[in-house]
This record gives C-alpha cells, sequence and structure tokens, in this order.
C-alpha cells in the first residue's frame, strides 16, 4: 500500500504542470450548460495544447462522439469520465509487459537493458532512477558504461553509479562500447547479478554510424544471451514534445525499442505527449521521471497518470 501511494504521488508530482496549464481546462470545459460544438471545440483546443497531437486528438474526441451518441449522454459534465476510459485505451493499448520480461516463467538474469536515446534526453540520470529504483525491488544491478564518446558520459555514469551504490564496468574513453557490453555481461554473470543496464551514446539518431554502433552493442549481448537484450528502452524528453516521436521512430525501426521512459516530465506542461507516444508509435510507457533526485521516477501506470492529470485543484474545484 506504501509503494502505490508513494508512485501516486510522484505521478502527481509529474503531471502537475500538464493538469495546471492544459488538463484543468478540461474540467472547467465540461461546466458547460450543454454539449455543443462550443464544447467539442474547446476539448480539441486543450488536447492540442497539452501536445496529444492532431491525429491522438482527432480519434479521442471521435471516439468520445460516437459514445456520447450511441449512450445518450446529454449532460456534458458526463463527457468527463468517457474522457477518462478513452485516455486510458489509449495508453494501455501498447501492453505494460513492465521492465523485467520472464523467460520460462522467470526472468532471465542477467535481464540485460539496454539504455537509447539522443544525448541531452536525461538517459544517464534515468539509468541511474532505474538502478535506485530495482535495488528497492532487491535486485541487484551492474550498469556497463558503453558511451564511450561522449568527453563526460563515462565519469558521471560512475558519479551515479556511487550515488546510488551499484558498480560500474567501465573502460576508457574511445574504447569499443561492443566490448564494454561484453565485460559488463561477464561482470554481471559473475556477481549473480540480476540487471544489467547499459548506457549507450547519444549522438543525433540520424547518424548512421551511431546507429551502427548500437546494432554491433546488441549483436554482442545476443552472442552471449540469444534472449539479449531483454529490453531496449528508449528515453525521451517529455520537454520536446512532438519533436521526440520522430527520434523514437528512427530508433525503433533500427533497434526494436521495447519501452520507453519519459523523463523530465516535471518540466514540461505538455504531458499529453505520452498520449501520442502509446498511440503512434504503438510502444509501452513504463517509467515517467518525476522530478531531479535520484528517486525521482515512477513505474507508469495509465491509470494513475489519467487520474493525476483529470483531478481537480482547489482552485478547479466545484464551490
Amino acid at each position: 500500500m506504501f509503494g502505490l501511494l508513494k508512485w501516486r504521488e510522484k505521478t502527481q508530482q509529474g503531471v502537475k504542470k500538464s493538469r495546471e496549464a492544459w488538463f484543468g481546462r478540461l474540467l472547467q470545459a465540461v461546466r458547460r450548460p450543454k454539449i455543443d460544438e462550443g464544447l467539442w471545440d474547446e476539448l480539441e483546443e486543450t488536447l492540442l495544447g497539452a501536445d496529444v497531437g492532431v491525429a491522438t486528438t482527432t480519434r479521442l474526441l471521435e471516439r468520445m462522439k460516437e459514445r456520447a451518441k450511441t449512450e445518450r449522454v446529454t449532460e456534458p459534465e458526463t463527457l468527463l469520465p468517457l474522457l477518462q476510459q478513452e485516455m486510458r485505451a489509449v495508453l494501455e493499448a501498447p501492453g505494460q509487459a513492465g521492465l523485467l520480461p520472464e523467460r520460462d516463467g522467470e526472468a532471465p538474469k542477467p535481464t540485460v537493458v539496454l539504455v537509447i536515446g539522443v544525448n541531452g534526453v536525461g538517459k544517464t540520470t534515468s539509468i541511474a532512477k532505474l538502478a535506485g529504483y530495482l535495488q528497492n525491488e532487491g535486485k541487484k544491478v551492474v550498469l556497463g558504461a558503453a558511451d564511450t564518446f561522449r568527453a563526460a558520459a563515462i565519469e558521471q555514469l560512475q558519479l551515479w553509479g556511487q550515488r546510488v551504490g551499484v558498480e560500474v564496468v567501465a573502460h576508457r574513453q574511445g574504447a569499443d562500447p561492443g566490448a564494454v557490453a561484453f565485460d559488463a555481461y561477464q561482470a554481471a554473470k559473475a556477481r549473480g547479478a540480476d540487471v544489467l543496464i547499459i548506457d549507450t551514446a547519444g549522438r543525433l539518431h540520424t547518424k548512421v554510424n551511431l546507429m551502427e554502433e548500437m546494432k554491433k552493442i546488441s549483436r554482442v549481448l545476443h552472442r552471449l544471451d540469444s534472449q539479449a537484450p531483454h529490453q531496449v528502452l528508449l528515453v525521451l524528453d517529455a520537454t520536446t514534445g512532438q519533436n521526440g516521436l520522430a527520434q523514437a521512430q528512427a530508433f525503433t525501426e533500427a533497434l526494436g525499442v521495447t519501452g520507453i521512459f519519459v523523463a523530465k516530465l516535471d518540466g514540461t506542461a505538455r504531458g499529453g505527449i505520452l498520449l501520442s507516444i502509446c498511440d503512434q508509435l504503438k510502444l509501452p510507457v513504463l517509467f515517467i521521471g518525476t522530478g531531479e533526485g535520484p528517486d525521482d521516477l515512477a513505474p507508469f501506470s495509465a491509470e494513475e497518470f489519467v487520474a493525476a492529470l483529470l483531478a481537480a485543484s482547489p482552485q478547479q474545484a466545484p464551490s
């Protein structure tokens, strides 16, 4: 119960700006005297402003209009539960398998999580948060510093490793990332680690060399375990909004992304981007970043996310 309350509070913390700037307007919109075109226009404007995206907004509103007609909804406030249900349906559509997929009834050991994303999205910090989260769940974690391109990447991951108390396997700057992945896997196996999280370079996603480097790391891991990497986790910066979708599409086509970590959600009022991610990319959001601290993340729950977005603030609550 304590864990559920903690994640609920973290989720509420993460969507605070989005709720206050945009989704709070939905609560005002449904207090109109009747359902008319003006109401639908206001709902559309609000969803677009929150970065839900044109295609996903259109799909949501079409579903709501269809249900309002077939279910004979006449009161504007009755639209809110419909919106909540349709938003949850979009967010749940890709499925929520979790970070540690099972094989033959149990998680592989070590479960290899390859973390990818362009520079500046908060990838290394997100890795540290994941490591801390998994440790709190009773898992032994090893980190692999396979971003050997960026000058401070190795040192940054090592500092985070010290901060959250996990071992980091690293080579010198400029070393072969595949060799780092190989050694990190062997170390994780020897130490009986439950999870190996591997950091990777984050140069522009359009660079062919970068994608080939990522594929090489995957091939090295695959030779060590035919199912590895078991999870390819893409870190997206929520503050980039729809621009992040292009990054996600490129990485998914090249590397087979299996899940999304949405970083910096607390820093944007456009939290509707999560709906676009699930709807357009058909990928599950597994975690959200809710602040700058090492424990500022939450496992993603569509139900908690929608409830937090559409919760009334004291200013919005009816008198």
